[in-house]
């Protein structure tokens, strides 16, 4: 813990000099006094600004968020796993967490402990939350000095510190568990001994999560009612998000009577995780999730819809489309935004295609959605694909023909297509860009691209095989989610940057109705409360309400009993949250992670050149990735750094 927490008072700016503009607040000189910066309005907001940042490299990059990449909802090709910065390090390090190459000597993704041996805070920066909470801490403790600033101002910034200080407590719950709690900051002067603050009971982390966002939902002020500078941060509706989603993980399997953790002690004795579970803690993340999807309706949040298309499946698909565009940070819902790490925290240059009319300063496409994403999305009944009886005709994978001109625009007509492409959900045509179906990229027609897949087409492969040292797609699908339908691919990254800041949404509300639907379903078993709240989300997705749905289901009683709802919901989740790293997190908490994440990964025949041969002649995907691997108990929770369990005498995790 020495070293963990006697670093703060050295850092106060100069870790800042790989910040963009957004952020760049280096001082003309480093050296300065807490007081002198608590003194003025400027140097205050550049302190609160400061606390935010650590949060644009870890969870709203792609290259610093281990969500993202680290489940099973994306293969990545040779080429993308051994991208490495100029130190060795993995530019994409959510793969080595997925390949169960986590370790505890330098550990991926490390928020625990910055590693003092890198003199650069670039890809794996200066990241580590405890920094950030000691930040947080100065801040909450000094901004009531700022003699320039309203009592007014100094409540809702106050406000916005604390709920930021939640959300990294919450962070480093998830990965790690029981944590050390830090109220106020430790004296760097101290004794060692004084320093080894033992990990906290896991129900005590999280009760000072909730604790903390009630302190913050008291101060600040509602989304629409912010000045459009300060709606970068914290809102009332955010924090009260927080709440709700804190309460859920607590009540979920990985914390609430996980047999695993039974005996899991401090090395001062004291137990860690209760041993039983404990039912009521569903109620109580029921009850807040109701509580906050009621302030956000109240103060005009809403789930996007009624977006104009030229059909209404193509309408419906830009609902799906806005429901994460957050340019400027404006979105009806988003709760919670942060700008990205530079332009290494995008997708597109991993995703997007590179075509002979497309731009061609793109480097192609080496990350692509799994089949295990491409078959989890629903039928145009609502229905997963082996419960809607209508579907398919027994093979998924045989080749049909459309004609129907709902599809307009959607998918090619009058072309041999597989049945699996076709009579899907508005999500699946919104999220993924599969073979033989349309994908917009630009405002007019003439950026209606043919997505045509086989080996030598536009967006097919053009080498002979398969090759380590070139970016390749592996399993024949583009992602579509994240990719912007006004931004024209032949200058996509121009365009990009021209709408302005696109921050990532860390918490939006449809994340709320499917807590609430979850929570009462554990605590109550299914309900018309239960229901509604799914139907929300499935109406903005333009498929049928879920009770109606489940009437022509091959297991027609699923949506009526308690287990099979779980199932129900949590396919939901999947779905609607596609592409958004919140699988990642979900498999642990729901703690089924080992049964899902040692599957193999299949794709296409990407180096086919007809029907035929790319689609394995009807027998199926085949395998494309067999490198994932999930150990339990072991990687549920990340690994505190070796050398800082010796320092600290911090007990560590299982399997460690």
């Amino acid at each position: 813990m020495k070293r963990l927490l006697s670093s703060v008072l050295l850092i106060p700016f100069f870790l800042m000099t790989a910040c963009d503009n957004w952020l760049d607040i280096v001082p003309e000189e480093d050296m300065t006094t807490l007081e002198t910066e608590f003194e003025t309005r400027e140097s205050a907001e550049d302190w609160l600004r400061s606390c935010y940042l650590f949060l644009q490299n870890s969870v709203a990059s792609i290259r610093g968020y281990e969500g993202y990449l680290g489940a099973d909802e994306f293969v990545g090709s040779d080429y993308a796993l051994n991208l490495v910065d100029y130190k060795q390090r993995a530019i994409l390090p959510g793969f080595k967490i997925a390949q169960g190459m986590q370790n505890s000597l330098i550990p991926y993704c490390d928020r625990w402990v910055y590693e003092e041996t890198l003199d650069q805070p670039d890809v794996q920066g200066r990241d580590d939350f405890y920094t950030a909470i000691n930040m947080c801490n100065i801040f909450i403790s000094r901004v009531d000095n700022v003699y320039t600033l309203e009592d007014f101002e100094k409540r809702e910034r106050k406000g916005e510190v604390i709920a930021l200080k939640a959300y990294y407590y919450f962070e480093l719950v998830r990965r790690y568990g029981p944590i050390i709690l830090v109220p106020e900051n430790i004296d760097p002067n101290v004794s060692v001994e004084a320093m080894k603050v033992p990990r906290s009971h896991v129900d005590t982390c999280f009760n000072a999560i909730v604790k903390l966002c009630d302190e913050a939902a008291g101060m600040l002020s509602a989304f629409n009612q912010k000045e459009s500078s300060r709606r970068g941060y914290f809102t009332k509706e955010a924090a009260l998000a927080l709440k709700a989603r804190a309460l859920a993980y607590q009540a979920s399997d990985l914390f609430n009577g996980n047999p695993d953790y039974r005996d899991f002690k401090n090395k001062n004795g004291e137990l860690l995780f209760s041993s039983t579970k404990d039912l009521d803690k569903w109620r109580r993340a029921a009850e807040a999730a109701k509580e906050a999807i009621d302030v956000c309706l109240v103060n005009g949040k809403g789930l996007v819809k009624g977006q104009s298309g030229t059909t209404d499946l193509l309408g419906y698909m830009k609902n799906i489309e806005m429901s994460t565009t957050t340019f400027n940070f404006s979105s009806d819902e988003a709760l919670l935004m942060i700008k990205a790490g530079g332009q290494g925290g995008e997708f597109y240059p991993y995703t997007l295609p590179r075509t002979k009319t497309g731009e061609q300063n793109l480097t192609g496409t080496s990350i692509s959605p799994s089949m295990k994403m491409v078959e989890m999305f629903y039928t145009d009944n609502g229905l997963p694909i082996d419960q809607d009886p209508t579907y398919g005709g027994g093979n998924p994978y045989q080749g049909v023909k459309v004609t129907d001109p709902k599809y307009t625009d959607v998918i090619m007509m009058d072309e041999e297509i597989p049945y699996l492409h076709t009579r899907r959900e508005p999500r699946f045509y919104a999220s993924i860009a599969a073979d033989r179906t349309c994908w917009q990229l630009g405002l007019t027609r003439n950026h209606l691209y043919e997505v045509k897949v086989y080996r030598n087409e536009e967006f097919g492969l053009k080498e002979s095989r398969i090759s380590s040292e070139l970016p390749q797609n592996l399993t024949g699908y583009f992602l579509k989610k994240w990719m912007y339908s006004s931004c024209a691919l032949h200058s996509y990254a121009t365009d990009f940057g021209a709408r302005g800041v696109r921050p990532h949404p860390l918490i939006r509300l449809a994340e709320l109705y499917l807590l609430a639907a979850e929570a009462y379903n554990e605590w109550e078993g299914p309900s018309q409360k239960v229901y509604d709240y799914l139907n929300a989300i499935r109406e903005r997705a333009g498929i049928p309400d879920v009770e109606d749905a489940w009437v022509m289901a091959k297991d027609k009683n699923k949506v009526k009993e308690q287990k099979g709802l779980r199932d129900i919901i949590r396919q939901e989740w999947n779905i609607e949250f596609a592409f958004e790293g919140m699988r990642f997190w979900n498999l642990r908490r729901w703690k089924t992670a080992h049964t899902e994440l040692n599957d193999k990964l299949y794709g296409w025949v990407v180096t086919g050149e007809n029907f035929k041969d790319f689609y394995n002649s009807g027998k199926g995907p085949v395998i494309v990735s067999s490198k994932n691997k999930f150990v339990a108990p072991r990687d549920y929770f990340w690994p505190i750094q070796s050398e800082e369990i010796m320092i600290s005498g911090c007990v560590q995790n299982l399997g460690w």
